[in-house]
């Protein structure tokens, strides 16, 4: 299927049901679906279509979205825009990705305006929202273009989705996601997350649409059910319409999950309607998670995936995390679930053979949800899938009973005196101290030692904790090798736009007079 036959599934199902929901304003999936068509018949009439790649620059909005679902339609390809990104990050995405069309939200006007003439390849920006100099507006732009389907011929694998890297180890790769690699994830998460055939699901993209929150919109939609969108990331905001909306489904990155657990009273929410409270993008604390189930019940869900493999190389449902009625034990919970059945995953070691369970190596994907490759760049591609396997450039095993566990990333490892040090395995036992709300271990230079384990610690609000003591709380629960020998504390910890800790941040100042790269 093309990704866009899944909104219009929907669409059949429910056409006059709603689609969409922000603020005090509701969109029918009849309207989002004329909206799509209108903007697809547009694009086509001025001459793009497949292989064309446009952008849209915008928070979460309904209207922008519905733009990338025309896009979609004309069967193009989608750079998504994140807000958070510099200005000139954003630069050099748009450009290095040939981008030929951008919609922008009136709020960055200013910097569409400072970069326009920077960025030669566009040939059309349309404003979603306002007038702005030099530019179309939405309104004008589609008043002649029909709201009925384009007949427009797809192939599983054009390319539908082209996302930019973290960029935390360069300049941001894109990552080509097809027709297939998409229609694998939302295949995925609609057997994954069941529900009735008549049940309409309630999803809460809270989190960035331009990351995972925007493509599990889509498994929704396809079941005829509503996409409530929260224009910024406010606790309050989330809660309220968990309990007012009746939300279903909702994907959260842990950090968020950890702030909160740390709003007053939070156990006297109404969570009641939550079926799947999904988790990942980056490891979870266990103690942490044992608090986010006792508090919203048994509905936390973990996954796994990456930029290169949308979302979905592994599943942890709600019912694995517990055993025979009471909350799983640690391991079960501090793995990623088992493995998308629809991928074959495998634990290779450094020379492409398979490893055994309980063995640790790298963590290769091969299956229809790899991407299809990095955009203009054939010899990272080559570096990255071999023979058909995606190396994801993590570490970890598979358990006898098949549950992926994440040791780390590759690079983050730590060789201290000769032995191996995995980072998230001190993490996990750092995480467990109530005055922490979030850490990052690393290894920085040491005479002695090669690499030494320093831990960066984040405080909960009005916590405090000393570094002797976590040390000792390290030492007891993992040895002496593996506990740091440092501990530095930080108000807030560098973070990607996406969530993630950069270590390599973190890293820099330690390493700045060595040779290692870092």
């Amino acid at each position: 299927m093309a990704i866009i036959d899944f909104f219009d599934r929907g669409w059949r199902i429910n056409p006059t049901g709603i689609a969409y929901v922000q603020d005090e304003r509701s969109f029918t999936f009849d309207e989002a679906g004329a909206l799509s068509c209108r903007i697809a018949n547009a694009l086509l009439a001025e001459g793009f279509g497949k292989g064309t790649r446009g952008a849209v620059w915008s928070g979460n909005d309904v209207n922008a979205w519905v733009c990338t679902l025309g896009l979609w339609r004309a069967n193009m390809t989608w750079i998504p825009v994140n807000v958070r990104n510099s200005a000139q990050e954003n630069l050099y995405i748009l450009d290095a990705f040939d981008c030929e069309v951008i919609f922008f939200q009136e709020a960055f006007g200013a910097q569409v305006a400072a970069m326009r003439r920077q960025l030669p390849k566009v040939k059309r920006w349309i404003c979603l929202d306002g007038r702005h100099e030099g530019t179309e507006p939405m309104e004008t732009w589609i008043s002649g273009a029909a709201a009925t389907r384009p007949d427009v011929a797809c192939e599983m694998d054009d390319v539908v989705m082209l996302s930019p890297t973290g960029g935390t180890t360069g300049s941001p790769k894109g990552v080509m996601n097809t027709h297939r690699s998409l229609q694998t994830f939302v295949a995925h998460f609609m057997n994954s997350m069941s529900y009735g055939a008549d049940e309409h699901p309630v999803n809460l993209a809270a989190a960035p649409m331009t990351h995972t929150a925007g493509l599990l919109a889509v498994p929704c939609t396809a079941r005829g059910g509503t996409v409530v969108v929260l224009s910024r990331p406010d606790p309050a905001l989330l809660l309220d319409a968990v309990a007012r909306c009746k939300v279903s489904e909702l994907f959260l990155p842990p950090t968020v999950i950890y702030k909160l657990l740390d709003i007053p009273g939070i156990g006297e929410f109404d969570f009641s309607s939550l079926r799947y409270f999904l988790y990942g993008a980056a490891p979870m604390s266990v103690e942490k998670l044992k608090r986010a189930i006792e508090t919203f019940g048994p509905v936390m869900t973990g996954g796994y995936g990456q930029t290169e493999c949308p979302a979905s190389i592994s599943f942890l449902t709600p019912a694995e995390h517990f055993v025979d009625g009471r909350i799983a034990d640690d391991d079960r919970l501090s793995s990623v679930g088992r493995p998308n059945p629809l991928v074959r995953v495998e634990i290779l070691d450094d020379r492409n053979q398979p490893l055994g369970a309980g063995e640790t190596g790298e963590i290769c994907v091969r299956g229809d949800l790899v991407m299809k490759g990095y955009y203009n760049a054939p010899d990272k591609t080559a570096e990255t899938i071999v023979d058909g396997w995606l190396h994801t450039g993590d570490v970890g095993h598979l358990d006898s009973r098949g549950y992926l566990h994440i040791t780390d990333r590759k690079k983050d490892m730590i060789i201290s005196g000769g032995f191996n040090v995995y980072p998230s395995e001190v993490e996990q036992v750092i995480w467990a101290h109530p005055a922490v709300q979030d850490c990052a271990v690393i290894g920085v230079p040491d005479d002695k030692w090669g690499e030494a384990v320093k831990a960066v610690v984040e405080l909960s609000p009005g916590q405090q904790v000393g570094a002797e003591e976590l040390i000792a709380l390290c030492r007891d629960r993992l040895g002496a090798v593996k506990s740091p020998k440092s501990v530095d504390f930080m108000t807030a910890l560098p973070r990607s736009t996406a969530g993630k800790v950069l270590k390599k941040d973190l890293r820099a100042p330690y390493w700045a007079a060595s040779q290692r790269a870092i």
